[in-house]
């Protein structure tokens, strides 16, 4: 439906948009419940990189979103910079069940300050919260002794993270009564680096879809207004966007399978 108060022909301004993070942390979970509203509780780890479109109206314009989500698995990490690679915003994800995909968030970040374009928008995002028990509580005990073995956890996942679907069984202890986790990255700790490095900070559950719009829009309302030829964004920079509610609509995805060669060759749908 239209919303009377909004213009019907707005400028549409197409931003890149990269998914960075450790494998298994809900990057891929994120976009599909973006795109697609829907979570799938066994996702096969993505191979190379998925490439999707979504578009969010805001009130005086459309931010067409091509994002690009690219896998986790160490085999992958080399090939990151042919996708932040003048893009304009970034996710960063980590499991706030797991310090050492805080650890690799960490590393995405400096890696993106220092390589990737001057003014690019990153939120940092700690997804998982609809695992975690207790809370934003952390128990300090368990993660001092988590904190001094951290170096020698994140060699582990190096070596074996291309045969590992989630690391998680050997950091998160399972509550067997309730089904949940320990949470092991607390939101201070999130929200101290988000705002040491001026990064927007959101905690998310892909599964239940808290917050997951939030972080979007919020990153669209920053996308600067100027735009270049084709409602390109020229600016890549932030900035100030247009305020108030937005609307999502929703968008189909394409997979590229880079074992079967690089480039922007998967599918690709627009909602017009």
């Amino acid at each position: 439906m239209v919303n009377p108060s909004q213009p019907t022909n707005k400028p549409t301004t197409s931003v890149k948009l990269v998914l960075l993070g450790e494998a298994a942390v809900g990057k891929s979970s994120l976009v599909l419940r973006f795109v697609s509203n829907d979570f799938q509780e066994n996702k096969e780890p993505t191979i190379g990189a998925a490439f999707l479109t979504q578009k969010c109206s805001l009130p005086n314009r459309t931010i067409k979103f091509e994002i690009w989500d690219t896998a986790g698995q160490e085999r992958f990490a080399s090939l990151a910079p042919m996708y932040y690679r003048n893009a304009q915003s970034a996710l960063v994800v980590y499991d706030v069940t797991k310090p050492t995909s805080f650890i690799k968030a960490r590393h995405w970040v400096n890696e993106l300050k220092a390589q990737a374009n001057k003014n690019i928008i990153i939120a940092l995002v700690g997804n998982k919260v609809d695992l975690v028990k207790g809370g934003n509580k952390v128990d300090k005990k368990k993660l001092k002794g988590l904190n001094e073995n951290e170096n020698a956890d994140e060699s582990m996942n190096v070596t074996a993270g291309d045969d590992q679907d989630d690391g998680s069984e050997n950091e998160a202890e399972d509550d067997e009564d309730s089904g949940l986790l320990t949470r092991k990255v607390a939101r201070e700790e999130g929200e101290a680096l988000a705002k040491a490095e001026g990064l927007l900070f959101f905690e998310t559950s892909a599964k239940s879809g808290k917050n997951v719009s939030d972080v979007f829009l919020s990153i669209a309302n920053k996308i600067p207004e100027e735009t270049g030829p084709n409602g390109r964004n020229s600016a890549r920079g932030t900035g100030p966007g247009a305020d108030g509610i937005a609307d999502v609509e929703s968008g189909r995805d394409g997979r590229v399978d880079l074992m079967a060669g690089n480039g922007r060759s998967g599918a690709q749908s627009c909602n017009c």
